[in-house]
């Protein structure tokens, strides 16, 4: 595989661009100590758990330098994470009802999730997600003793209403308190939910008494096509929340931080979160998530574009190599999700249903075993998901021609 490059054309704003997917070789890729590459033997090409083949940006960078050099590893303290959160929401999405007082640092986002479900439910109480959607929804979820409800997906992989109010009257069932778990861009098919689609939510969401909880981890992730709508700023949205953190849009998951953000109605819930909570998360990754937010745009508007050069160029790939595979390009995240169910290999393995992310069966396994590609297998999404895998797009276009010519290899039985 060819060394890359590190030059691209000039974005929108003048000037030579630098893209970040570019940038790094495989064998630099290998050095690091990450699951990601650290899963599977040296021969397999992974394209599989939410990381990013880029450099840090920059702006983190100095930031990473400046805490080594002062020392400055103690605990966290102020509001500049949430503020820098704000401003990028006012800037990016025209949204100025983010408010900080009305925020908490949590650990992460999934973590942060837990904490809102207990200030709003009890065990035994349902919460309501849109299969297939992210694993640890299902994990984290009925860890903590609540009742995971389906409300699948349409055939165009959006939220379907009518799943969705089924789902809410059978989670409202003998007087039980239900949350919607929202995945808002929708993690694994890429889907960025419309303000329009949002709206209908919010309103289902007020009739059957039920809260959301909106996921908006990868809402800095938006390619050229598509709009992000913050849950909360659309009407009847009020006693909701959402969680934002930079840990996919600039590769932290490393360095734990998040926010939650309440609704003006939800604000009294929020406030009632322990203080132990806000110990959790590292004072380091708070100043690295306020450096992304703040000082680190122009790095993110780079990635973006090649993000959806490579959305372009996966297309072609499997349009090439694996004609026989069902690919709606993605909106948003830097996740494909490839319906792989004509190989007839979906029965193959553990049963369908949440589990790890590591978890393979079916098409999944085939990759990893005949073409050495590392895919998230679809079974541990949950329903609508076997047969299907989760690939990360999030890599050099060499590495992308790579895996894509040996998946195109593989034997297909």
């Amino acid at each position: 595989m060819s060394e890359p490059v590190g030059q691209a054309p000039s974005t929108a704003t003048g000037g030579a661009r630098t893209d970040p997917l570019v940038q790094l070789s495989v064998e630099e890729l290998r050095r690091r100590s990450s699951m990601k590459w650290r899963e599977h033997p040296a021969d397999v090409l992974p394209l599989w758990v939410a990381e990013m083949d880029v450099p840090l940006a920059p702006a983190v960078v100095e930031t990473l330098h400046r805490v080594a050099d002062l020392g400055d590893t103690g605990y966290p303290h102020g509001t500049a994470y949430a503020e820098a959160v704000a401003a990028f929401a006012a800037t990016r999405w025209d949204w100025d009802g983010l408010h900080v007082d009305r925020t908490a640092i949590v650990p992460d986002v999934m973590l942060g999730i837990v904490e809102i479900l207990r200030l709003i439910t009890e065990p035994g109480d349902a919460v309501v997600v849109c299969s297939p959607v992210y694993p640890p929804f299902y994990a984290f979820v009925t860890h903590s003793g609540r009742d995971v409800v389906e409300a699948p997906l349409g055939p165009d992989l959006r939220i379907d209403p009518a799943a969705l109010e089924e789902a809410f009257r059978l989670g409202r069932r003998h007087g039980r308190r239900a949350v919607f778990l929202m995945s808002n861009p929708h993690n694994p098919t890429g889907v960025v939910h419309t303000r329009a689609e949002l709206e209908a939510v919010a309103a289902l969401a007020r009739t059957h008494g039920v809260r959301v909880v909106s996921d908006e981890i990868h809402a800095p992730l938006v390619m050229a096509g598509a709009r992000f709508t913050p849950f909360l700023s659309v009407p009847g949205a009020e006693n909701g929340f959402a969680l934002l953190s930079a840990s996919k849009a600039w590769n932290l998951a490393g360095l734990k931080a998040a926010i939650a953000v309440a609704g003006p109605e939800a604000a009294d819930d929020l406030a009632r979160m322990p203080e132990e909570v806000g110990h959790g998360p590292s004072h380091v990754g708070i100043l690295t998530h306020t450096a992304a937010f703040r000082d680190a745009t122009g790095w993110l508007d780079d990635l973006l574009v090649g993000l959806d050069a490579n959305r372009t160029l996966l297309g072609s790939l499997i349009e090439e190599h694996l004609p026989y595979v069902r690919y709606v390009p993605p909106q948003g995240t830097y996740l494909a999700w490839l319906d792989c169910t004509r190989l007839g290999l979906h029965d193959d393995g553990p049963a369908a249903g949440p589990g790890i992310v590591s978890e393979l069966a079916g098409p999944a396994r085939m990759f990893l075993d005949e073409a050495r590609v590392a895919l998230s297998s679809g079974h541990v999404f949950g329903s609508g998901g076997a047969g299907c895998v989760r690939l990360n797009f999030g890599t050099s276009p060499d590495i992308l021609r790579e895996a894509l010519a040996r998946m195109g290899r593989a034997k297909t039985g």
